[in-house]
């Protein structure tokens, strides 16, 4: 007797289209195109807007066919779901030849001006990396992708919140002008968070420029700025009071040593900051700034220091020694005080702190803890094992007795 029943249908087929969504949302593009052709119900989920609303769309400069694929699927993207995205981080990985800046900047300017067309949902965007002052970033194509990012910041500056240019590494007018690019419409920005953190090219004085104080004076909602020391001066200080002091909760500096970092900057400016805007919390991260001269004309003691970060990586000094930066800097800011140490001076840190009585009963008294993580790019790290044995067996009798010590090495490969 023949079967006349209905062929029973995969459980998939009843999935609601909140369910099938959840799961697309973890494929590529290309398992994606495919789940696509499996039915008109998955097509359809396909196309919903909730797939689509973030994007990272990563560049790679090394040669190969798969690269090549890359920019053509980064056009078709942004043409077929570019009226989606909400969130979107571009990303440039080691660029190798000026042939390849030349083609990424075509990409860009087409993808640039389609969203700029079709999109009125971004609110996030992210180019991090440029290092525009690169040799292969020649003149004529350096000014046409300004010219086209800057005609998108324009377009988008009403709804833009947030924006990160990290790295892009331009001239004090270029980067004014990308800035002045979201307040053009209207002579103001209510852009919350901005990231222009190694925005301008090395060796600038960016806090004696007029220009850059007028561009500031255009943000009027900011709440996260990250940037570069060499910005900070009283009139900047000023503007932020002026303009911003109600809503600005975070700075996030960084002092590069290869940036000035000399100028006198008034505890006034910073004390009338912080009394207008109470949310205030400043992180400090100091790159290969270590003497305690220089620290201590920068962090001073009107500003809300909520971390600070030292790094010392290649840093290389004979007249430098560790206690007059640990015993005044210690007390004043053990609750937010990192100190990322490069493998040379490893031995001589830990043992400043633990063998000095000083700075061990600061410990003691505030926190009671050590952690030390060592980097290596080595796959044998034995010597930097063998490095915190030494130092435990000489200080045994403190660390065992007294203190909390906790101690790692991670190899980088």
């Amino acid at each position: 007797m023949e079967d006349d029943s209905e062929p029973e249908q995969s459980s998939w087929a009843y999935l609601p289209d909140v369910c099938l969504r959840h799961v697309f949302h973890w494929l590529d593009d290309r398992d994606r195109s495919r789940a696509a052709l499996v039915c008109k119900k998955w097509s359809c989920a396909m196309d919903s807007g909730s797939l689509w609303r973030c994007r990272t769309i990563t560049f790679y400069g090394q040669p190969s066919r798969a690269r090549t694929l890359e920019f053509q699927s980064a056009l078709w993207y942004t043409k077929k779901f570019g009226k989606y995205l909400k969130h979107l981080e571009i990303k440039l990985s080691n660029p190798y030849n000026t042939p390849f800046i030349k083609k990424f900047q075509v990409i860009m300017k087409g993808l640039l001006s389609h969203l700029g067309k079709c999109n009125s949902h971004l609110v996030s965007l992210s180019i991090k990396y440029l290092e525009l002052d690169y040799l292969i970033w020649k003149n004529v194509v350096r000014a046409q992708f300004i010219k086209s990012l800057a005609a998108f910041l324009k377009r988008m500056s009403n709804q833009l919140d947030y924006l990160n240019l990290k790295g892009a590494r331009i001239t004090l007018e270029e980067g004014c002008e990308l800035l002045n690019s979201l307040s053009s419409l209207t002579n103001r920005s209510f852009i919350s968070e901005i990231n222009i953190e190694d925005f301008f090219s090395l060796h600038l004085s960016v806090y004696s420029s007029a220009l850059f104080h007028q561009t500031m004076s255009k943000f009027h909602r900011l709440t996260i700025l990250t940037f570069n020391y060499n910005c900070i001066s009283d009139e900047l200080l000023d503007i932020l009071r002026e303009h911003s002091s109600h809503s600005l909760c975070t700075l996030n500096i960084k002092c590069h040593i290869h940036d000035p970092h000399g100028q006198v900057v008034s505890g006034m400016s910073w004390a009338n900051l912080a009394k207008r805007a109470p949310k205030l919390n400043v992180n400090f991260f100091f790159e290969r700034v270590m003497k305690h001269d220089h620290l201590a004309r920068i962090l001073l003691v009107e500003i809300p220091v909520r971390s600070i970060s030292l790094r010392s990586c290649y840093f290389s000094d004979p007249d430098w020694t560790m206690r007059p930066t640990l015993t005044n800097l210690l007390p004043a800011y053990w609750h937010g005080l990192q100190f990322p140490i490069s493998n040379g001076d490893m031995q001589s840190f830990l043992e400043a702190i633990i063998g000095s009585t000083f700075v061990s009963q600061i410990i003691l008294i505030m926190s009671n803890k050590i952690m030390v993580r060592i980097y290596t790019a080595q796959d044998d790290s034995t010597e930097e094992e063998q490095l915190l044995a030494d130092i435990y067996r000489k200080f045994k009798y403190l660390i065992d007795s007294e203190l909390n010590y906790f101690v790692i090495t991670y190899p980088m490969v």
